[in-house]
């Protein structure tokens, strides 16, 4: 592409596909700050579903375009959905470049009917002839691969950064002999990005629980959250905050109905931006590989996260805060699958065996190493 900042250049238009969910949508951080980096007078739109509206980056996209939700039919009436609004996205504008950032198929159709004369994604689910720039997956290549990574792969040459994902906040120092690396950006700044009404922090100190997740092979069992609480409550003067959405709401009841864990239900309070300021704030937070796993170390906070089915080198948050994985390694770890395939005797134990001591002792050591 054309550099928009030589006279005479008109400044591209360019859409994007953005991720379907909100880990991902996290993840494509670096990817957005780099495209709008190197474009800066550019029009960029994001086309996203609408769980993922308002984590959309305000400053970096000059309009989000929400998708409708699929119709609950079969899926040719899906398909023609897709179609639809793709082509009322092409009569908005002419579109230099259009990039698909989730590997579907409906998200490459988007931006060919959408009439991007570039098309860049990843050439998977035979999207290859929708796709002019189509990429081999990055596992073709690199074999395991950060997804943050493979956003950043996606973007133009002359927009690509030369540090990787990894360091985009910087590289924090694991002990007293290393050396902290800066990044390209030190914090995220909410106000700037997901500008929205904070939800008020409570008195005193506090530690945030975000015990929900989509599926069950990525949620801790609530029994070991209930320990968990317990250390804390026993070991420190820390206040517990219980964050989620409406379906984490029966769950955090449950939690707070034992007085000696001093946890308050936060749940169903708002969008996610509203959360910033609790995560920012926390002495640690405590999840399951779960979209507020990401949210919590993007806004800055030490995050304890527990790893079901999910695999780190793939997905692990790479926000500013600090950012501490307990596995438990069994024989058909990672199998990334939303539900477990294992018999009952054998069901999520790579979650079961991740015992709650053993994350207060891996907390105690992450809030000495954010101390120093």
């Amino acid at each position: 592409m054309k550099n928009p900042s030589k006279p005479g250049v008109k400044p591209p238009t360019i859409l994007v596909r953005a991720p379907n969910w909100i880990g991902d949508q996290v993840l494509a951080f670096p990817f957005f700050h780099h495209l709008r980096k190197a474009y800066p007078k550019a029009h960029i739109a994001a086309v996203c579903v609408p769980w993922v509206e308002n984590v959309q980056f305000k400053t970096l996209v000059d309009e989000v375009i929400v998708l409708e939700r699929a119709p609950e039919t079969g899926w040719l009436d899906k398909f023609r959905a897709i179609d639809r609004q793709a082509l009322a996205i092409r009569a908005r504008r002419d579109w230099a470049l259009g990039i698909s950032l989730p590997n579907s198929f409906s998200a490459a159709w988007l931006v060919y009917r959408a009439g991007a004369r570039t098309r860049t994604g990843y050439r998977h689910e035979g999207r290859g002839l929708l796709l002019n720039d189509g990429r081999p997956l990055p596992e073709e290549t690199f074999g395991i691969h950060h997804r943050a990574q493979a956003y950043l792969d996606l973007l133009p040459p002359d927009a690509r950064p030369s540090r990787p994902a990894k360091e985009f906040w910087g590289v924090i120092a694991e002990n007293e002999l290393d050396e902290a690396i800066p990044g390209e950006l030190a914090s995220f700044d909410a106000d700037r990005y997901w500008p929205a009404e904070r939800l008020p922090r409570p008195k005193g100190h506090y530690w945030v629980l975000a015990p929900g997740a989509t599926a069950d092979s990525r949620r801790w069992p609530v029994e070991y959250f209930i320990q968990l609480a317990r250390d804390v409550a026993r070991q420190t003067n820390l206040t517990g905050i219980i964050v989620g959405g409406p379906k984490e709401a029966p769950l955090a009841e449950r939690l707070c109905q034992f007085e000696e864990l001093r946890l308050q239900d936060f749940t169903a309070r708002g969008p996610i931006p509203a959360l910033s300021d609790l995560f920012k704030h926390a002495a640690f937070t405590v999840t399951n590989e779960s979209g507020l796993a990401h949210v919590a170390s993007f806004c800055g906070s030490f995050t304890q996260i527990v790893c079901g089915a999910a695999d780190p080198r793939r997905t692990k948050p790479l926000g500013p805060g600090l950012v501490q994985v307990s596995l438990n390694s069994v024989e058909c770890w990672p199998c990334e699958r939303n539900t477990c395939s294992q018999p009952v005797e054998k069901h999520i134990q790579c979650l079961k065996g991740i015992k709650p001591e053993s994350v207060w002792e891996e907390i105690k050591r992450g809030l000495r190493k954010v101390s120093r």
